[in-house]
């Protein structure tokens, strides 16, 4: 009987040892030409997501810087217009009151003129008056006394009486109440 040789367990036999030459050969080749242009992709990869990230973080905080410059702007806007939208009333409450004055001015030196403009019309009334009223009253004297008047001192004197009686009528007239005439 002859007796075949059983593997020794522990000695690796030569198919063992030419698939681990094979797989050693692969992971050199993998370690080489694989491994090297993958751990490439990978950093190149993880920079572009750094940078990424830091250029995000940038963006945020100009966000952030941006939103408290237009605040800030904001603010001094809405305080402008407030400024202007008081200087405006300041400015038309002056304009107002500047065009009162002026107005005021104009009527009072309207009404000044106007009171110079009666009391001329009145001398010349009063003294067209006069000079009717002492020609009228002289013919009529004479007519009645049947005397000629014609000295004119006296025809003064008596046109001055007359005038004055006039004025006296006038005065009293013009003191009593409007509806007791």
């Amino acid at each position: 009987m002859h007796q075949e040789a059983k593997p020794i367990f522990i000695l690796p036999n030569a198919t063992y040892i030419a698939e681990l030459i094979a797989f050693a050969i692969i992971l050199f080749v993998l370690w080489r030409y694989v491994v090297p242009p993958v751990q490439k992709a990978m950093k190149d990869r993880q920079e572009i997501i750094r940078r990424q990230l830091e250029e995000s973080q940038r963006a945020k905080e100009q966000l952030a810087s941006a939103e408290e410059e237009h605040r800030k702007v904001l603010a001094e806007a809405r305080a402008e217009a407030t400024a202007i939208r008081e200087d405006a009333k300041r400015e038309s409450q002056r304009i107002i009151d500047e065009t009162k004055s002026t107005a005021q001015a104009e009527v009072d030196r309207i009404r000044e003129r106007g009171e110079e403009q009666l009391t001329a019309q009145r001398r010349q009334v009063v003294s067209e008056l006069r000079t009717e009223i002492g020609q009228m009253s002289v013919q009529l004297a004479s007519k009645v006394v049947g005397e000629s008047l014609e000295d004119d001192a006296r025809r003064r004197g008596t046109v001055d009486r007359f005038l004055n009686e006039l004025d006296g009528m006038a005065a009293d007239d013009g003191a009593q109440p409007s509806g007791q005439r």
